[in-house]
């Protein structure tokens, strides 16, 4: 039992990063420009493929670096070029826009490198145990992740609380004209912004990649899941969807590894009726069946009864 509790906290908290590392460029994109990106996680797929295809002729460390580069950059092209276009004509526009660009995405993807998963592999220097605890060993790929969603969570909250850039681009959202006499110009704090926000969810593309499946079809199987995240959090909150991320990761994680049932805990019963063999197999329903489900429950939970998620300044 202690090894269970042991390794599914441990897997709880790197899944709930690797949300986070996700969550958190998308929160920066809409607490300092208002834009809800609905193609970020095709920026993520994005990093993962880049980090893929930049591993296998210069090694993962130079893709860790140069893969969210490329995907920043193209993220402030999408914004010089497309966005900001868009941006004028309100929210339903910007939806309709990233929606849209998902798509594109998408089939640039499966035409470059096709339908089929990537060779994408954990780097020979981090491929070994980090630790063993209760006879079973940590891989050191895992750590390194974890300690990277940690340590970018710190800077990004450093940065947007501590520093004049942060404190610009705050001031940027709420009060664009006023930061624009002070000298700044608004749309490149707001380009540099999308570039950084994209980077973010790439970096998180090569971090994941060799751990998960890196094919064409990531963004969709995540995709769902980041938008739970920011919205249980509370929207443009870092720290809520910081929280959001580990309740997620710890929550599906647990329910996994307990694959117990009502009946299970309960005990079983004998259906004398249609009806009563219908609820016997409700009552039979696994706690890992239903895992999936949780957090859409949990975000149906929040819309009804907190808007404004757990940590949110605005209604979602």
């Amino acid at each position: 039992m202690l090894e269970i509790l042991f390794i599914s906290t441990i897997n709880g908290v790197l899944y709930g990063m690797l949300l986070f590392l996700m969550a958190s460029g998308l929160t920066v994109i809409f607490s300092m420009m208002g834009v809800l990106n609905l193609a970020h996680a095709s920026f993520y797929m994005l990093g993962a493929f880049f980090g893929f295809e930049i591993t296998r002729h210069l090694g993962f460390w130079p893709a860790l670096v140069l893969a969210p580069v490329v995907v920043g950059v193209i993220g402030m092209f999408v914004e010089r070029y497309g966005l900001r276009h868009v941006h004028k004509h309100g929210h339903v526009a910007e939806l309709l826009f990233t929606f849209g660009l998902t798509f594109v995405i998408q089939e640039l993807v499966e035409m470059i490198w096709g339908k089929l998963p990537a060779d994408f592999r954990i780097p020979a220097s981090l491929d070994f145990s980090a630790f063993t605890a209760f006879s079973t060993n940590y891989p050191a790929f895992k750590l390194f992740a974890l300690l990277a969603s940690v340590a970018i969570f710190i800077a990004l909250l450093l940065v947007i609380k501590r520093t004049r850039v942060g404190l610009v681009v705050q001031a940027a959202l709420s009060h664009p004209e006023m930061v624009g006499m002070l000298g700044h110009n608004v749309d490149r704090v707001f380009m540099a912004v999308f570039g950084v926000g994209v980077a973010l969810a790439a970096v998180a593309g090569v971090i994941a990649g060799p751990v998960l499946v890196t094919q064409s079809n990531m963004a969709g199987l995540l995709g769902p899941i980041l938008f739970v995240v920011v919205v249980v959090g509370g929207l443009g909150s870092l720290g809520g969807a910081f929280i959001a991320s580990l309740m997620i990761g710890l929550v599906q994680t647990f329910a996994v590894a307990f694959d117990v049932s009502l009946a299970d805990a309960f005990g079983s019963f004998i259906p004398t009726s249609d009806v009563g063999r219908f609820f016997k197999d409700i009552w039979s329903v696994t706690i890992a069946q239903i895992a999936p489900v949780i957090p859409y429950i949990l975000l149906v939970m929040i819309l009804i009864f907190r808007p404004r998620g757990l940590m949110g300044t605005r209604d979602t």
